[in-house]
């Protein structure tokens, strides 16, 4: 009797799970709605002090969408200024909403993913997975991998959709 082989555990297949490098911290919002004059304007002087009486502390490693949820007359330098609050004890920010702060966190973190090592290889991105990772970090995937693999699937190595094959030279 032959012995029995894992064929996937022994192929040269690397996974790319995304869900092991997508950041968990949580996402809130800063909203500048309540600090608008009757939810139309921002006026200065009253921001900067009701900026200076907020315990930043609530957004430690935390990852923040900077927004304004009203139709309203804020300048740009609003939003900036809330950044220099945030910037030295937020996880990280962005100046938008939260689905504008998922790709800025998807960006972040397939920027620091090792693409040279999948060079040459077939590669399965993991499809199932128990925390919510936005499709544009699938996207992104495919273009920071595809002209360096030799194939690209979908799903488990065991059950994959094939997505990408690269054409013999």
């Amino acid at each position: 009797m032959s012995e029995i082989v894992n064929r996937v555990a022994s192929s040269p297949i690397v996974t790319i799970n995304l869900e092991e490098i997508y950041p968990r911290e949580e996402r809130v919002i800063f909203d500048l709605k309540p600090f608008l004059f009757q939810e139309l304007i921002l006026r200065e002087k009253d921001f900067r002090a009701a900026l200076k009486e907020i315990d930043w502390t609530q957004f430690e490693n935390k990852w923040v969408a900077i927004t304004c949820t009203v139709d309203a007359i804020v300048p740009n330098w609003a939003f900036m200024l809330v950044a220099t609050y945030l910037n030295p004890i937020a996880r990280g920010y962005s100046i938008g909403d939260l689905k504008e702060l998922e790709v800025m966190i998807s960006e972040e973190c397939l920027r620091e993913l090792d693409v040279e090592s999948f060079s040459g290889r077939p590669v399965v991105v993991k499809g199932c997975s128990d925390f919510p990772i936005p499709l544009f970090a699938y996207g992104k995937i495919i273009s920071l991998i595809q002209s360096r693999v030799k194939s690209i699937m979908y799903g488990e190595p065991c059950s994959t959709v094939p997505l990408y094959k690269k054409q013999k030279s």
